[in-house]
C-alpha cells in the first residue's frame, strides 16, 4: 500500500500537479526566493496556479514523445524515386496531443453550421463570402470516364456518411478549422466552468444578483483576443484580480494563461509527429529499446490480421490493385469501396485510427525533396514563419481584420534576435538587411539554381498515410506527397494535434523516479 501510495505521489509530482516550489502554508504557496507567500492581496497579489492538472482537449489522445529513425520505416523497392520517402535520419520528437480519428463529415457540417448562423451568408456579401469559402469542393470526386455523382450530391451532407473523414478541404481550409476550433474549445471550457457567462445566460441583460455581462462587441469568442483583455465577459466564478485592493464582483478578471486554463491551439501535426505518431514504436519498445521495427502502423510486414479470429482480413483501406477496390462481392476485404468511418479497422498502440489508408493526411509542414539538409535533431519542421501582432497606433490594442471576426491582422517580422525597440522597428522595414518573414526555403538549393522550373514553392504542402484510391507502397508512414495548400483531393483529409506543455512523461506511474523534496517555507527570525 505504502508503495502504491509513493508512486501516485511521485507521478503527481511528473505531471506538474504538484508545483515544485509548493511548500505549502493556510493560503497559499510562499516563494522560496524571496519568502512572499502566492496568491495574497497584502502581499502585491502575485498570483501562481496552485491546481494546474494537464490534460487533452475534446478528442485529442496522448502521444508521449521520443526518438526514433525519421524515413527509417521506408521500404527499399528497386526503381523507385527516393523523393518519395523522408530521408533517414535520427530526431526527437516532444510529447503532444492529436486526434484519435480523422475530422468527419458530422465534424465539418458543425464548423458550417456555425459560420451559418453566427455570420448568416443573407446578411452581407462578406458573411456569404466566409461561408462559401469553408465549404468543401464535393466536385473532387468527378472523374473522367466515372460515375461519381452520387458522392458529388451525398457524400458531405448524407446520413449515410456523417462519420466518414472530410475530404474535398485544402490545406488552406484545415487550417481554418484548427483555429476554429480552438476558440469553440476554450469558451466551452470557459463558459462551463462558470469563468464567463454560461451558454444559458449568454445574451441575458445584466440584472440583480448579476455577475456577468455579454461582451460588448457582440463579436464571437477568440482566444487571442479574450487573452488580451479586448473581451470582458465575467462569470460567476471568473477569478479576483488579487493586484488592486478592492474586492468582490467589481474586482473580477479574465481567465489569464498564467492559470492554466486556456487550451493550447489546435493545429495540424508536424510531418515528423505524424510520422512517428503512424509508427506507434510505443507497443515495440521495452526498457529503451525497440524489439520489432514497423513499415505500418501495425507489427509484421503483410497488410493482413494474423490474429486467429479475425485472420486474412484487411488492416487499412487501400487499392490492392489498378482495379480492385474492396474485393469480390460476398467476401469484401476491406469493405470499402471509397472510404470508411473514422473508427474503422483496429487503432494503432497510441490508439490512433486509420494512420494508414482511408484518406491521405495533411500535415503543417511545406514540401521539399531535400528536407534533411535543414531539419534540427528536435522536433523538425520545414515551415516557420516569424511574425509580430500588428497593434494600432492609436490605442495599443489589437487591429482586427476587415471583416470584423476580431482575427489579428499578421505582419512578418524579423528572425528571433533579442533586439531593442528601435532596431525591431527599424527591422520590420522591407529592404532592411534584417528582414527575415519566414525560413520556408531555408538553405533551399531548389529554389537558388538559376533557371530551374519546379512546381514545387512555400506554398506546396505535405501529406502523408495512403488512402482508399493508393496501393499499399503509399501506407508506410514515411511516404510523403506534396499538394499546393490551395488544392484539395478525393483521397486527402486531416485531423488535428496540440502541443503537449511540461513534463515529456505522459505517465510516470510504476516507473523509476527520483524523489523530489518540497522547498522549505521561509521564516524570519
Amino acid at each position: 500500500m505504502k508503495k502504491i501510495y509513493l508512486y501516485t505521489l511521485l507521478s503527481l509530482f511528473g505531471t506538474g500537479l504538484i508545483s515544485s516550489c509548493s511548500s505549502s502554508k493556510k493560503g497559499g504557496s510562499v516563494s522560496e526566493k524571496t519568502g512572499y507567500a502566492y496568491n495574497k492581496r497584502e502581499n502585491g497579489g502575485f498570483e501562481v496556479a496552485k491546481n494546474f492538472k494537464r490534460g487533452p482537449g475534446p478528442g485529442l489522445v496522448e502521444i508521449e514523445g521520443g526518438e526514433f529513425i525519421m524515413g527509417g520505416s521506408a521500404i527499399d523497392i528497386p526503381g523507385q524515386d527516393l523523393s518519395s520517402y523522408n530521408y533517414k535520419r535520427e530526431v526527437t520528437v516532444t510529447s503532444f496531443y492529436m486526434d484519435e480519428t480523422e475530422v468527419s463529415n458530422t465534424d465539418w457540417l458543425e464548423y458550417l453550421h456555425w459560420i451559418k448562423t453566427t455570420f448568416p451568408p443573407a446578411g452581407s456579401a462578406q458573411n456569404a463570402e466566409y461561408y462559401y469559402s469553408a465549404l468543401p469542393d464535393t466536385l473532387v470526386w468527378r472523374r473522367p470516364l466515372s460515375y461519381n455523382e452520387p458522392y458529388v450530391n451525398n457524400y458531405l451532407r448524407h446520413p449515410a456518411y456523417q462519420d466518414y473523414p472530410v475530404v474535398g478541404v485544402s490545406w488552406v481550409q484545415a487550417n481554418d478549422y484548427c483555429s476554429w476550433r480552438t476558440d469553440r474549445v476554450n469558451e466551452f471550457l470557459l463558459r462551463e466552468r462558470g469563468y464567463m457567462t454560461s451558454f444559458k445566460d449568454k445574451g441575458k441583460p445584466a440584472g440583480k444578483g448579476t455577475t456577468t455581462a455579454a461582451p460588448a462587441s457582440g463579436e464571437p469568442f477568440n482566444t487571442e483576443i479574450y487573452l488580451n483583455g479586448q473581451i470582458k465577459d465575467l462569470g460567476k466564478k471568473a477569478p479576483q484580480d488579487l493586484s488592486k485592493d478592492a474586492k468582490g464582483k467589481d474586482n473580477k478578471r479574465n481567465v489569464r494563461l498564467e492559470d492554466g486554463v486556456i487550451l493550447q491551439p489546435y493545429r495540424l501535426p508536424t510531418e515528423a509527429e505524424w510520422e512517428y505518431a503512424a509508427l506507434g514504436l510505443i507497443g515495440n519498445t521495452q526498457y529503451a529499446n525497440i524489439n520489432e521495427k514497423k513499415i505500418y502502423p501495425w507489427n509484421g510486414l503483410g497488410i493482413t490480421s494474423p490474429k486467429k479470429s479475425t485472420r486474412g482480413m484487411i488492416l487499412a483501406n487501400f487499392k490492392r490493385g489498378k482495379g480492385d477496390y474492396m474485393g469480390v462481392g460476398g467476401s469484401l476485404n476491406d469493405k470499402g469501396s471509397i472510404t470508411q468511418p473514422v473508427r474503422s479497422f483496429v487503432p494503432n498502440d497510441f490508439g490512433l485510427y486509420n494512420m494508414a489508408g482511408n484518406v491521405n493526411e495533411w500535415v503543417a509542414d511545406v514540401y521539399r525533396p531535400g528536407t534533411f539538409e535543414a531539419t534540427e535533431g528536435l522536433n523538425p519542421y520545414r515551415g516557420n514563419e516569424y511574425q509580430n501582432k500588428d497593434r494600432d497606433p492609436q490605442t495599443g490594442e489589437l487591429k482586427k481584420d476587415p471583416n470584423g471576426r476580431g482575427t489579428p491582422v499578421m505582419k512578418p517580422a524579423i528572425s528571433g534576435v533579442k533586439q531593442t525597440w528601435t532596431e525591431l522597428q527599424a527591422a520590420t522595414v522591407p529592404g532592411n538587411g534584417n528582414y527575415k518573414p519566414d525560413q520556408r526555403g531555408y538553405r533551399d538549393e531548389q529554389n537558388n539554381l538559376a533557371g530551374e522550373i519546379t512546381l514545387v514553392n512555400d506554398k506546396s504542402r505535405v501529406y502523408k498515410g495512403g488512402s482508399w484510391d493508393d496501393q499499399a507502397m503509399w501506407l508506410n508512414p514515411a511516404a510523403r506527397r506534396f499538394l499546393q495548400e490551395d488544392e484539395s483531393t478525393a483521397d486527402i483529409g486531416f485531423r488535428c494535434a496540440m502541443t503537449m506543455l511540461g513534463a515529456p512523461e505522459v505517465k510516470s506511474a510504476g516507473k523509476p523516479q527520483f524523489k523530489s523534496k518540497a522547498a522549505k517555507p521561509f521564516k524570519s527570525k
